[in-house]
């Protein structure tokens, strides 16, 4: 597990916004974020999903969550643009953004694997994380420490027969990542990925149905790589790929 031990006021007045916040690592993250301070949006396509858990977030004391019902799978450009609006109005600016929402699509040889179903995968995985990435830099830019944390894998890192089109999206991810921590040197914003690992998650579970899930580590016990990189302890770590196990 990666080595770090959060101080429980890390994130204090830090706005944070997760993408696939309403269960998994997504989940997970969110409140992890909001117990150490961060006023969390949560965004997702499930808004009942999001809604349990800003009421968890709210429970617990922490502070008060916001919730985006936001399908990124069918967003046009325009909402993006809309999205982003909101976000300045209502909190005038974000200091971190975790890229976690993604699909993994049909495990099949690529000779098998049909074009509507690699776009579909692509559309989620890559497409709209550039649009929300490229949307909300403006906003980014106005903390004066800002981190953008995206969510890779293994099959990111070296291809693997039959992972097909989320292999090829997370290749991208790790792209986009070097691209954007380039462009952003030398600014208050930084960029870098994580690999979280076998994870005991819906996702994961589907991936391997023959895998015993009870040997994978919860969301939950993945966070301190997810808190490090959100918080001021990683300033200066732009460019990385991380691996939170």
């Amino acid at each position: 597990m990666f080595d770090y031990s959060a101080r429980s006021d890390l994130l204090k007045n830090r706005i944070i916004m997760v993408t696939g916040a309403g269960r998994g690592i997504g989940e997970a993250a969110a409140k992890a974020y909001a117990a150490h301070g961060a006023t969390v949006l949560l965004l997702g396509k499930n808004e009942e999903n999001l809604n349990r858990v800003y009421d968890e977030i709210e429970a617990a004391g922490h502070p008060q969550a916001a919730v985006i019902p936001f399908n990124l799978e069918t967003a046009l450009p325009h909402q993006y643009d809309e999205l982003a609006a909101m976000v300045e109005r209502e909190f005038g600016r974000l200091d971190g953004l975790l890229h976690n929402a993604a699909i993994v699509g049909p495990l099949t040889p690529i000779e098998q694997l049909s074009g509507d179903h690699f776009m579909r995968v692509m559309q989620v995985n890559v497409n709209a994380m550039f649009m929300l990435t490229s949307t909300l830099l403006p906003l980014l830019k106005l903390s004066p420490d800002a981190s953008v944390v995206f969510t890779s894998s293994s099959v990111g890192r070296k291809g693997r027969a039959y992972w097909g089109a989320y292999a090829v999206s997370k290749f991208a991810t790790e792209g986009l990542m070097q691209v954007l921590a380039d462009e952003l040197t030398g600014t208050t914003v930084r960029s870098n990925s994580v690999n979280p690992g076998a994870t005991r998650t819906d996702m994961r579970a589907k991936a391997y149905p023959g895998e015993n899930p009870l040997k994978n580590p919860l969301p939950a016990e993945i966070m301190p790589v997810y808190l490090y990189l959100m918080g001021p302890d990683s300033t200066g770590t732009n460019g990385k790929a991380l691996n939170a196990q």
